[in-house]
């Protein structure tokens, strides 16, 4: 009779936990944050904060916010409070105030680390991982994003042009995938088929483990592309072996967290060619994981 008291204490317990985490009031981190996030699938609450300050290129091509400048942060209910995951998109000189400020507001640093190779100014990207009160950690990051030259969180986005330039529907059929222009950039998001935990919790595709493919339109039915492929141990010697055969540069390799199951390397890679091409070559690599169909 005890265990069985015990039993349902523990399951009480639990739905009390989740049930706190699900009235997360967002429109409070909001306020922290300065900007209001969106609602993702999974119960996530997410923010995009581009470096629309940043002027980078890379191999002549200046990059768009939406390519490969885009902060972003996630927040998604866990237990009795709530998880955050991030990529803090930094120049040389912000790296070591951010990070001072993160970790003395308690966010975990999961990564730091290039995405590119031959951008100039050159860039660093700070991947984060927190677990709390959202409003105490949407503070804390906003505290550390003071730190850096980048816009205010609600500053408006930049203007892009109308024209696109390359055929968004052929390149999703080459994917086979749907994808969404957004700050002139064609992106394509891929989850992987396996769940995937961070400290036993569910990590949702949009908790930035989805393979992302990035599409800048850059004349004469040309685009750049970059983005990066979400990998296990197994698949990451093939998937460089597809994207090289193809002639697409691989950039870097490399973890954005920490304690994940099962445990996932990041590939990041560039090439400026034929946007059709280039999308049969992302498709070749994509073949190489277990990714949705």
């Amino acid at each position: 009779m005890s265990q069985i008291v015990i039993g349902m204490t523990a399951l009480l317990t639990l739905a009390c936990a989740s049930a706190s985490a699900a009235d997360i009031d967002w429109s409070k981190v909001d306020q922290a944050m300065g900007k209001r996030g969106s609602d993702q699938p999974g119960g996530v609450h997410k923010y995009g904060l581009p470096r629309s300050d940043l002027q980078v290129t890379v191999d002549g091509v200046v990059i768009k916010p939406a390519l490969a400048l885009g902060s972003w942060l996630a927040f998604q209910p866990a237990g009795d409070g709530s998880m955050v995951m991030g990529d803090l998109v930094l120049i040389e000189d912000e790296v070591q105030p951010v990070l001072r400020l993160l970790q003395d507001g308690d966010i975990q640093v999961s990564a730091v680390h290039n995405h590119l190779i031959g951008e100039k100014p050159h860039v660093m990207y700070v991947h984060i991982d927190g677990h709390g009160d959202a409003v105490r950690m949407a503070k804390a990051i906003h505290d550390a994003l003071g730190a850096t030259k980048a816009p205010p969180p609600d500053a408006a986005p930049a203007a892009v042009e109308a024209e696109f330039g390359i055929d968004q529907k052929q390149i999703e059929q080459i994917l086979g995938h749907n994808g969404r222009v957004a700050g002139g950039v064609l992106q394509v998001a891929v989850p992987r088929a396996e769940s995937i935990t961070d400290s036993g919790m569910a990590v949702p595709p949009s908790m930035g483990v989805a393979t992302a493919l990035n599409f800048q339109p850059t004349g004469n039915h040309k685009a750049a592309i970059t983005g990066d492929f979400v990998l296990l141990a197994s698949e990451v010697n093939p998937v460089m072996r597809a994207l090289r055969t193809n002639g697409i540069a691989v950039t870097a390799l490399h973890s954005h967290m920490l304690m994940e199951e099962p445990r996932l390397y990041f590939m990041h890679f560039w090439a400026n060619d034929d946007a059709l091409k280039l999308a049969r070559g992302l498709r070749s690599a994509l073949d190489a994981t277990n990714s949705e169909k």
